[in-house]
């Protein structure tokens, strides 16, 4: 990298916190930093959305597994997420807005505690908060790859310095500074894919490299579905992804709680799904020809992309480049912060501490911003520890897709008025049931060093084991209750107050 590329991601970086600066004046109290005070537009509502679904992880995993595989990575991630969330803007997105609207619901969490009871709610509270900061720790070791392939900067140095200032503005402006700084990033990533689309249009002699590509790449790299990734696969994942972009991941539920109204945030989950679909396409391309650009880097795939970058683009594309891999980690990340920040001190905390439930609005605000501060610390302390090889990878596909159905399934399915009779007995024997069933095979396959215990397998086992319980046993056993009724009735539409301030 020279002068200019340095110069460019030290300036996306002082924006970044001063737009931390000006949304904390946004800031009055939980309301507005978990939720927006749901003022925030439907499009920017779609655009965060969309935004808080990305990170680094794209440009070192998924990469990866485009160079080594091709095609298969955008049918078995962006389609499976962009159809997903298309569906979910008619079955979810309203609901998580109405949640805030007539509930003053502030976590995604919150919820629970009347659509099943506390345990449930606990229990979801613990595994997902303990999910998310492994998670986010693959987040920064993936963008420290990058920055050591680009720049040299050692991995540890690159896990601080972006997480430094992640933390700067997320513990600032909460969700106000979430969302504008994803709309930065958006802008950014804009410019940085279009630039490297291009140049590699160049390279090949015009834009129709896009189908004279795959006559020179491996026969197998056109095939929607190959390696690893086969129909169960696709189809698990499907079912996970729809759970997870709607809500699951509650990070995404939040982005529908601040928009102004139902109406408004299923306009918002409408433009993230049609983005979904078409703009992973830009950044793929260049993936899929990097195999003809940079040849033999089968064993060190993680580094593809980069490797690329740099024998394509010139002074200040580079850097322009490398800040859109920090603005896709950094979005995810505070996004995640925030909506975790809510539902430890909005769900796990109280039940814990009874000093939390007297506290006055500033002192909540105060602890709200604290707590921001010490999960950002943990998540990249476990960065800083782990061994970097194959770990983003790892915990992207083997931790989080397996995992996220059984704790998403109670979560996601009891906003729908079709389960309504399904009470706290099937959540918790679901969620109990799929964590279990994930462990064992993980520990038959890292561990026991099972062969045929695959992919596949371990990430479609978990949620199929917590989807056929939370079945079974709620319509087996049905827990009516006149509350939980009357929370998913009030679900179906807007308040009135709502419909005329979206009209206006």
């Amino acid at each position: 990298m020279g002068t200019l590329d340095w110069i460019v991601v030290a300036g996306y970086f002082v924006v970044m916190v001063g737009i931390g600066l000006w949304s904390r004046g946004r800031i009055k109290n939980i309301a507005d930093f978990f939720t927006a005070g749901g003022k925030m537009p439907w499009w920017l509502s779609g655009i965060s959305h969309h935004m808080s679904g990305y990170s680094a992880v794209m440009f070192v995993a998924f990469a990866a597994e485009a160079y080594r595989l091709g095609l298969t990575v955008y049918i078995w991630w962006s389609l499976t997420i962009g159809l997903g969330v298309g569906i979910g803007a008619f079955l979810w997105a309203p609901a998580w807005n109405r949640l805030r609207a007539k509930h003053d619901v502030k976590s995604p969490l919150e919820y629970l505690a009347i659509r099943y009871n506390v345990p449930t709610q606990q229990l979801m509270a613990w595994a997902g908060a303990g999910l998310k900061v492994v998670d986010i720790a693959a987040k920064w070791v993936a963008v420290a790859l990058l920055l050591k392939g680009f720049a040299g900067v050692d991995i540890p140095v690159g896990i601080a310095l972006v997480g430094v200032v992640t933390m700067v503005y997320s513990v600032l402006g909460g969700l106000w500074a979430d969302a504008l700084t994803d709309f930065g990033q958006f802008i950014i990533q804009g410019l940085a894919g279009f630039a490297m689309f291009f140049a590699v249009a160049s390279h090949f002699g015009g834009i129709d490299f896009m189908w004279t590509i795959w006559d020179k790449l491996p026969e197998s790299h056109s095939d929607p579905l190959t390696g690893p990734y086969t129909l169960t696969f696709f189809m698990a994942l499907f079912l996970i992804k729809t759970l997870e972009y709607n809500g699951g991941m509650w990070n995404l539920a939040q982005r529908y709680m601040a928009a102004p109204s139902g109406f408004a945030a299923k306009r918002s989950a409408l433009l993230s799904a049609a983005l979904w679909l078409v703009w992973p396409l830009i950044l793929f391309f260049p993936m899929w020809a990097a195999p003809l650009i940079v040849p033999g880097m089968e064993a060190n795939a993680e580094q593809a992309y980069v490797e690329m970058g740099k024998a394509m683009l010139p002074a200040g594309m580079v850097g322009l480049v490398l800040a859109g891999f920090f603005s896709h980690t950094m979005a995810m990340v505070s996004s995640d912060a925030n909506v975790i920040t809510a539902v430890i001190t909005r769900d796990i905390l109280p039940r814990i501490w009874k000093g939390a439930r007297a506290m006055t609005a500033d002192a909540q605000l105060k602890l709200a911003r604290i707590t921001t501060f010490l999960f950002i610390g943990l998540s990249m302390t476990i960065a800083l520890t782990a061994d970097t090889k194959g770990f983003v990878l790892k915990v992207v596909i083997a931790l989080v897709a397996a995992t996220m159905g059984p704790i998403a399934i109670p979560l996601m399915l009891g906003l729908l008025p079709w389960f309504r009779k399904v009470g706290p007995t099937a959540a918790l024997t679901s969620t109990i049931g799929g964590l279990s069933t994930w462990v064992f095979l993980y520990v038959e396959q890292q561990f026991l060093k099972d062969f045929a215990v695959s992919q596949a397998l371990i990430v479609s086992t978990p949620l199929l084991v917590s989807l056929v319980l939370y079945l079974v046993i709620g319509f087996a056993k049905p827990e009516p209750s006149a509350e939980r009724d009357a929370l998913i009735d009030s679900l179906k539409s807007d308040a009135p107050d709502d419909v005329e301030a979206v009209k206006a």
